[in-house]
C-alpha cells in the first residue's frame, strides 16, 4: 500500500449532458470534503439522498453521495462519488467546490494509478479498465471483462513463477558447477524449461490475438503504380476517400481509412507505388510507405492483373519482414485470363466489384472473428506481446546455453524472461512505464 497526501477530484462520466453526472473524490481528505460538501457525515456504503452546497451555502444541485473508505474501495483510498443531475455546468460546480475544500483535479487515469499502486489491481488489470471503456463491441468488452478479472495476468503470473524457480534452481547448480550437469537434474531443468517454452509460445499466440481483437488489423496496401490500390481502398470503404487517376504516382502520401468487418476493426493504409525512378516528393512517398509496412500486421500486395509478375518484383523486397499478406490481382474486367503469375492471387475487379466479396472474407478470416472472441478470450495490448516475444527469445537463449552447460548465462537469460513477464503486470517496471500507461486513460477513471 502506498499513501497518499493529496486528495484528487474528477468528473467521472462523459462528457456533455445526461440525466445523471458523477464527480469523484479519492484521498484523504474525501470524506472531509462530502461532509462539509453535503452538509452531514456520509454512512459507508450507503446512498444517501442529499444537497450540495457552495462555500455561502447555496443549493448547488440535489443527489446521491456515496462514501467508500480505504482500503476496501476502488483506489485503496476513501472514495466518495457524488451523484449529481448530468449538467455539465453543475458537474462543474460541483468539481470547482471540491477544489475550493483542498482537492486537486485529477490527472488522467489517476483513480486507476492509485488502484494498481495500492494492490487493488495489477498493471494488466489497470489497463483492462480502460480497454473496457473503449470496448467497440460485445466481443471486445467480453474479453476485457476477462482481462479486468485476471485471466491475462493469472497466466502470467503462473510463468512468472516457474521462471523464478528455475532460476533458483540453475544459480544453485552454478554452485557446485565443478559437478557433471547431468547429476545436478540438468535433465529435469531441461524439460521444464522446453515445457515453459511451449507455455509461452502459447500464452504469446492468444495475447496476439486478444491485442488484435483489441486494436483491430493494421493492413497496408502496397504494389507498383497504376496497380488500381486507391481504387480498391475506395471499393472496400465504399466510399471516394482517395483520389483515383490515371497518371502514375497519383498517390503520394498515406491515407487511412477504418471499417468494421464482422464486428472487428481493420484499417487499411494506401501507399505510394513503389518503383525505381520518381520525382523527390514520390520517392518520398515511397519511403514513408516502407516506413508504413514495418508497423503492419498484413500487407494487401496489389498487382495488374496484366502483368502480375512484373509489379511483384517492385514490392518483394518492400514486404519481406511483413508477417503475413494477400495478394491481389486487380483488374481482371481489363484481362479475362487467369494471369496467376508465382503467386496464389485473389482476383478483384475494384472498378465493378468483383471478386470483393472473396476478398472481404480473406480478410475476416485474418481477423480471427469468433476465434478472437472465444471462451477464455482476453484482451492485449502491445507492449504485453513484446514482453511475452523477449521472454520466449530469452528462454530458448538459456534453453541454448544451458545445453552448452553455460550455466551463468543461462541463469541471466532466465533473469531477462523474469523481468519480461513481471513487466506485464507491474511486478517488475521501467521507471518512465506507469507515466506513459496511465497518461492514455480518461481523467475521472
Amino acid at each position: 500500500m502506498t499513501t497518499s497526501t493529496e486528495t484528487i477530484a474528477a468528473i467521472a462520466t462523459a462528457s456533455g449532458a445526461g440525466g445523471v453526472g458523477i464527480v469523484r473524490l479519492s484521498g484523504p481528505a474525501s470524506l472531509s470534503i462530502a461532509r462539509t460538501l453535503c452538509g452531514r457525515a456520509l454512512r459507508a456504503r450507503h446512498a444517501h439522498h442529499v444537497r450540495f452546497r457552495d462555500a455561502d451555502g447555496a443549493v448547488l444541485d440535489d443527489g446521491l453521495a456515496l462514501a467508500f473508505p480505504g482500503p476496501a474501495s476502488y483506489t485503496g483510498e476513501d472514495v466518495v462519488e457524488l451523484q449529481a443531475h448530468g449538467s455539465p455546468v453543475v458537474l462543474q460546480q460541483l468539481l470547482s467546490r471540491c477544489r475550493m475544500l483542498g482537492a486537486r483535479l485529477a490527472r488522467p487515469g489517476e483513480f486507476s494509478e492509485r488502484a494498481f499502486l495500492n494492490g487493488r489491481l495489477d498493471l494488466a488489470q489497470a489497463e483492462a479498465v480502460a480497454d473496457l471503456i473503449a470496448a467497440g463491441d460485445e466481443r471486445a468488452a467480453r474479453a476485457a471483462r476477462r482481462a479486468l478479472d485476471g485471466v491475462f495476468s493469472d497466466r502470467c503470473e503462473t510463468l512468472a513463477a516457474e521462471l523464478l524457480h528455475l532460476r533458483v534452481y540453475v544459480e544453485a547448480m552454478i554452485d557446485f558447477s565443478d559437478e557433471p550437469i547431468d547429476t545436478l537434474g540438468g535433465d529435469e531443468v531441461a524439460r521444464r524449461i522446453d515445457a515453459l517454452a511451449a507455455s509461452l509460445s502459447q500464452l504469446l499466440a492468444e495475447a496476439e490475438q486478444g491485442r488484435r481483437l483489441r486494436d483491430g488489423l493494421h493492413a497496408v496496401i502496397v504494389g507498383p503504380p497504376n496497380a488500381g490500390k486507391s481504387s480498391l481502398l475506395n471499393a472496400l470503404a465504399g466510399v471516394d476517400r482517395a483520389i483515383v487517376t490515371d497518371i502514375a504516382g497519383t498517390t503520394r502520401d498515406l491515407l487511412h481509412e477504418t471499417l468494421r468487418i464482422g464486428g472487428l476493426e481493420l484499417t487499411l493504409v494506401d501507399t505510394a507505388g513503389l518503383r525505381s525512378e520518381g520525382d523527390a516528393i514520390e520517392r518520398e512517398g515511397m519511403r514513408r510507405a516502407r516506413a508504413e509496412l514495418q508497423r503492419a500486421d498484413l500487407a494487401l500486395v496489389v498487382l495488374d492483373a496484366r502483368d502480375p509478375d512484373a509489379g511483384w518484383v517492385s514490392v518483394e523486397d518492400a514486404i519481406a519482414d511483413v508477417a503475413d499478406r494477400i495478394v491481389v490481382h486487380n483488374k481482371t474486367d481489363l484481362h479475362a485470363a487467369d494471369a496467376s503469375g508465382k503467386h496464389d492471387a485473389l482476383r478483384v475487379s475494384a472498378r465493378t466489384g468483383a471478386g470483393l466479396d472473396t476478398l472481404r472474407d480473406a480478410l475476416q478470416l485474418r481477423l480471427g472473428g469468433d476465434t478472437l472472441a472465444g471462451e477464455g478470450a482476453f484482451t492485449a495490448r502491445q507492449r504485453h506481446v513484446d514482453a511475452l516475444r523477449e521472454a520466449a527469445d530469452a528462454v530458448d537463449d538459456a534453453r541454448g546455453t544451458l545445453a552448452a552447460q553455460h550455466l551463468e548465462l543461462a541463469a541471466e537469460s532466465l533473469r531477462v524472461a523474469h523481468d519480461a513477464v513481471g513487466a506485464i503486470t507491474g511486478q517488475v517496471l521501467p521507471d518512465d512505464l506507469l507515466g506513459h500507461i496511465f497518461s492514455s486513460f480518461c481523467i475521472g477513471k
